[in-house]
Formats: C-alpha cells, sequence, structure tokens
C-alpha cells in the first residue's frame, strides 16, 4: 500500500482564516507542507510545477497578512497559484486540477471567490489590479479594499506590464505590487546592504518619521503636493547611490522595497505588514527559485515548468519514448525551418518566449543569429516580424494561437496593410486540453479571415505541414497563416520531399456515390475521414475534401460539390462562428445555391479544461458524432 505524506497543520486549513489563526512561527511549516502536497499531487496529475513550487512562501504570506476574498490579490498568468487554490477551499478536490469538470489550472472568479481576476495570458495583473485599486478609492469602500498584483519576472517585461506601471505612476491609488523574481532579476544582490535597506525602508517607524517630516515641510510650505513624485524618486535614487544598483521603478512614481529573500516567509509577513497600509503604489521586489524544494526542479527549471507525470521519489520524468508514435506537428515544423533556413538564408524566425514548445529550438541552435526570442511581447514579436520583411527577409513569427489575439492590430496596420510577407505559424491551434479556456486556440481562423491579403492555410498532416512551409518562403507578398494543433498527427514517416502547393488549392480524398460531401481543414479532417470510413459500412457514402486553405477558398471544389451534392458537412478546429462553415455558407449563398450545411466545430462558448478527446467529444467533433451527422438524414 503507498504510504502517504502526513500534512499536520495543512489539513486543517480550509480557508484562508484558518490560516491566519496560526502563529507566524507556524508558517515555514506550512510551507513545507504545501510543497510536498505539490510534489505527490502533481507527480500523477501533471500540471505547471515549477513556478507554483517557487511561489509557496509569497502566497502563504499574502493569504496571511490580507483580508482575503476581501481583499483582492490578481495573479499574472497563474503559473504560481496552486497554493493559493489548495489554501481557498481547493485542497481536497486538487487531484482534479485541469481535469474535465475538475478546477481549472489557472485563477478563474467563476471557479472561486478567492481568484480576484482571470489568468492565464502574461502581464495583465497590474491593469487589472490598479482599475480595482481605484474602484475601491472611487467607492470609498470601507474598510479600504487592500489590492495586490503578483506578478512574475517575465512577465513584467511585457508591454501591458509597462502600460500598467506607467498609469499606476500617474494615478492616485494605493496598489500593492508583488515582483516575484525566479529567473532574470533587475538586482540580483540580495545580501548586506540590500536586506539592511529593505529592513529600514520598510519598517513602520522608518515611515512614520518620513510621513511626519513631509508633512511638517508641506505646513510650512517648503513644499507642495506637487512634490511628492520628485521626493519619492530622489529617495529611490538615494537608495540607488548607495546600493550601486539602478531599476525601471526608480523614474516611476513607485516606491520600491527589494529586493529580498522570497523564501522566508516571516520576514516577508513583517515587510507586508509594514507596509499594507502605506499609501501611493509600491512595488515589493522578492527573489525566489523556481522549483523550491525539489532539487530535480531547482537544477532544470526550463523541464520542470510543466514536466508531466514524474517519480517522486527518484526525479525522474515519465516520457512516452514510443518509436512508432507519430511526431508532433512542433517538432515536424521545427526541424522543416531547419532545413528551409540552411537552403533560404532570408529567412528568420521569432517567437515570444515559446521556443521550446514551440520547437523553435532546432532553429536557435542551428542559426542563432537569424533566431529571436523576443520574450513575452506579442505585439513586438508581430512588428518586429515586420520590420524584418520590410528589409528583403523572411520572417517566421511563430506564436501560439491564443497569444496571437493579443497582437491582433499589429497583424492588420504593421503587417497586412502593407502586404509584408510574414508567415505566422501558428501553434496550438484549435483544442488544446488541459490548460482550458484562456489557452485553447479557438479564434484565430475567424479574426484572421476578415482581414484583406491575409492567407490562411490548415494541414491535415504532416507532409502537408511540411509542404506549406516550403510553399511559405516563396510568397513574396501578403501574409500567410499556418495553424496546427497541439500533439502530433497519425504519420509515424513525416519526413518527405517538399513542394509549393498553388495557394487555394484544396484535394479531393475520396468521392462520394451519395448526397453529402464532407469538407475538413485541418488535422481534424483525419476526425472525418475516420467517420466517413465507418459510415461506409453502413452503406453511406460520402465525399471528402482537405480544403488545406480557408482563403482563398478552392472555388473549384465548391463549384463541384455545389454542383453534385445536395447537403454538406464542414468540419473545423476552431470556433463556428466566422470559420470555414460560416465562409462556405457565404460563397454558397453568393453563388445562388441552396444547399443544406451542418457545421462542426467549436461551439459559440468558452470551452472549460479536459483532454483533448474529452473536450472534442463535448464540442461534437468526435468521430462518432460526425458518424451520427452522416447518417442521420437532415
Amino acid at each position: 500500500m503507498e504510504e502517504t505524506t502526513q500534512h499536520n497543520l495543512l489539513s486543517e486549513i480550509n480557508s484562508p482564516e484558518d490560516l491566519r489563526r496560526l502563529p507566524v512561527t507556524a508558517l515555514p511549516q506550512v510551507c513545507r507542507e504545501l510543497r510536498d502536497f505539490i510534489i505527490d499531487a502533481c507527480s500523477k496529475n501533471p500540471g505547471h510545477f515549477g513556478s507554483s513550487m517557487g511561489a509557496v512562501e509569497i502566497v502563504v504570506a499574502l493569504h496571511y497578512v490580507f483580508d482575503t476574498p476581501y481583499d483582492r490579490i490578481v495573479w499574472d498568468v497563474g503559473h504560481q497559484a496552486y497554493s493559493h487554490k489548495i489554501l481557498t477551499g481547493r485542497r481536497d478536490k486538487f487531484d482534479t486540477n485541469r481535469k474535465l469538470d475538475g478546477i481549472s489550472g489557472f485563477p478563474n472568479p467563476n471557479e472561486s471567490i478567492y481568484d480576484a481576476f482571470i489568468g492565464g495570458h502574461a502581464s495583465n495583473s497590474i491593469s487589472a489590479a490598479l482599475g480595482m485599486a481605484i474602484a475601491t478609492e472611487l467607492k470609498k469602500d470601507e474598510p479600504e479594499r487592500k489590492v495586490i498584483a503578483v506578478i512574475g519576472d517575465a512577465s513584467i517585461a511585457g508591454g501591458l506590464a509597462f502600460e500598467g506601471l506607467n498609469n499606476a505612476s500617474i494615478n492616485p491609488n494605493n496598489l500593492l505590487i508583488i515582483l516575484n523574481d525566479n529567473d532574470m532579476a533587475i538586482d540580483h544582490n540580495v545580501g548586506g546592504l540590500n536586506n539592511y535597506l529593505v529592513d529600514i525602508t520598510t519598517s513602520r517607524r522608518y515611515n512614520r518619521v518620513r510621513n511626519n517630516l513631509y508633512q511638517l515641510l508641506k505646513r510650512l510650505n517648503l513644499i507642495g503636493e506637487e512634490h511628492r513624485g520628485s521626493i519619492l524618486r530622489f529617495n529611490n535614487s538615494l537608495k540607488s547611490l548607495l546600493t550601486k544598483q539602478q531599476n525601471i521603478f526608480e523614474g516611476l512614481n513607485i516606491r520600491y522595497f527589494g529586493p529580498t529573500d522570497g523564501h522566508d516567509v516571516e520576514n516577508i509577513v513583517r515587510i507586508l505588514q509594514d507596509i499594507k497600509e502605506m499609501k501611493g503604489p509600491k512595488l515589493l521586489h522578492l527573489c525566489t527559485k523556481k522549483g523550491k524544494g525539489y532539487e530535480p526542479a531547482e537544477t532544470s527549471p526550463t523541464l520542470w515548468h510543466a514536466p508531466g507525470k514524474f517519480d517522486k521519489e527518484t526525479g525522474e520524468v515519465l516520457i512516452d519514448n514510443d518509436p512508432n508514435k507519430p511526431c508532433k506537428f512542433q517538432e515536424v515544423f521545427g526541424k522543416t525551418l531547419v532545413e528551409l533556413a540552411e537552403q533560404n538564408d532570408r529567412i528568420v524566425a521569432i517567437t515570444p518566449a515559446m521556443p521550446t514548445g514551440s520547437s523553435m529550438t532546432y532553429m536557435m541552435q542551428r542559426f542563432p543569429e537569424r533566431s529571436f526570442d523576443v520574450g513575452i511581447s506579442e505585439e513586438h514579436a508581430v512588428t518586429f516580424s515586420a520590420g524584418l520583411a520590410k528589409e528583403g527577409l523572411l520572417p517566421f513569427c511563430c506564436i501560439y494561437s491564443s497569444f496571437l489575439q493579443r497582437a491582433y492590430d499589429e497583424i492588420i496596420h504593421d503587417v497586412s496593410i502593407l502586404g509584408l510577407p510574414v508567415t505566422f505559424c501558428i501553434d496550438r491551434a484549435g483544442i488544446v486540453g488541459e490548460d482550458g479556456v484562456t489557452h485553447h486556440g479557438s479564434f484565430d481562423l475567424s479574426f484572421l479571415r476578415c482581414i484583406p491579403g491575409m492567407t490562411i492555410a490548415a494541414p491535415m498532416d504532416e507532409h502537408t505541414l511540411r509542404h506549406l512551409l516550403y510553399t511559405a518562403q516563396a510568397i513574396e507578398h501578403g501574409p500567410l497563416a499556418i495553424r496546427y494543433p497541439r500533439g502530433g498527427g497519425e504519420i509515424t514517416q513525416w519526413h518527405c520531399p517538399m513542394h509549393q502547393i498553388p495557394l487555394g488549392k484544396g484535394r479531393k480524398l475520396c468521392d462520394g456515390k451519395g448526397d453529402i460531401a464532407v469538407l475538413s481543414l485541418g488535422n481534424i479532417g483525419t476526425a472525418a475521414m475516420h467517420a466517413i470510413e465507418k459510415a461506409r459500412h453502413k452503406g453511406i457514402e460520402a465525399a471528402h475534401y482537405d480544403m488545406i486553405f480557408l482563403k482563398p477558398l478552392d472555388e473549384d471544389i465548391l463549384q463541384e460539390v455545389a454542383s453534385c451534392y445536395r447537403r454538406i458537412i464542414t468540419v473545423e478546429n476552431g470556433t463556428i462562428v466566422g470559420g470555414l462553415g460560416s465562409a462556405i455558407i457565404e460563397w454558397l449563398n453568393d453563388h445562388g445555391h441552396n444547399i443544406r450545411v451542418k457545421r462542426v466545430g467549436i461551439p459559440d462558448r468558452f470551452i472549460a479544461q479536459g483532454t483533448v478527446a474529452q473536450l472534442h467529444k463535448l464540442c461534437g467533433m468526435d468521430v462518432d458524432n460526425i458518424y451520427e451527422i452522416l447518417t442521420t438524414e437532415w
């Protein structure tokens, strides 16, 4: 029988109120028990491991000091929020994390009152929390509601975070920003004089004296309220002079404290208690270690960001090394791009902080001078790609579908209006599975289709992906979007000679002898193919066309289908609003054809988490549902 870890304190904490009843000296034990709990849970049910392990003390200290949920904690992305979920009434159902009908892997106010705002895409916490902080001022909430934004060192480099910081510096508010710095520290020195300065500048006595002096000078008419920002900047500059360090916050009207040890929970509690009543925006810089408390994760933080299942005793990540398993689309993309780049020195690759997940690491290893990881900055990635294209290069900009949404204006304004040959390699398109509502790539087909000059393609298999990538380098005008799903298809021998595909041309996969034709786009076409094969056993022979392109549509195929069939099923791994089905209905209407169309795709609602297979079934995109439509009169 498996031996389970005893959580003596954690088992009695069902809400932050229970946590706050403990003496502060008990908090290190709570942190240890939380780490044991997360290790045990994530070893069996994979999730975002490293970030959550690194943020345990921050979570415990925040819930200990602040009156949550009345006080608001806004988590950026939410990768680090597992301890938060465990402490806020979800401990006993944490084994359902990221599962169908279970709890989400990210903060979501629809799930818990303790989740103050939606989390999933980086850099939004400061803006959202600032809005909440100003709202509580305008509403004159009593008692005063505290608002805290927790943001990581990668997320704070995003453009939206900078916009939030800038706005926080000029609007009256009492926002507290916690910078969870687990890698690229703004200030690296966390010892000696820095710790001394943190102790002084966060102490209540120091800040009482400081405020009294300010009020005295104000009463003597030596300074006014308009000088507060200048004094604050002078204060920060004095600290910079003493420590011989600088950071970006010194130029803003934001009080900066730190850096200090983000794993000393008792000290974090002391600091938070000292600064929680301070007026004005403030930032506490805490240095943490990703994967803290589990040596394999501390040693290899990238691998352990979301490692999948692992043996918690040995630290061995349990990887499926089945040689007969089809290669992932990401792998095919990454390796094919290197092949093309070896033959074409105009090719460059860009990704916003997704080199490993997108398999752009192959390009970065082979051609580091032609590969650019621009960090969490999708808007910059797109406009940077536009600049490269304007000067004659062929940029392949690789972005996850759900994150491409953030750069919509740049796609239109900076790429499409100029007709620049930027190839968007849209990874994680369609249903992605356990990451859930914030990560599904549901909308790219629809929001790209309306852009003039945009070409949109989706390969059904790995060979077609290679052909499309080969085709992309030949395009000299106008953007091309190639979207493909997370994971693998069905072809094990993916490497093949490449050829150019005429833009807007699909292919007929099989003839039909009945009155029904299936038009599919992308890898979801394999589900349609299996449904058609299954229907043949019942004597129903449907035609199947792989459209390959959503824009431009293959009008020869559509004319053939409209002439030969009276019913059409469209199948796509995207929202049915504005996608392939909508495009075909529009074409049929514009050309005077009165043909019934059934659309299969993601319904017009937000889809929660679950396995890809479960969610395909939930959305009616699985083989059985397509078979049911094929074999039922409508």
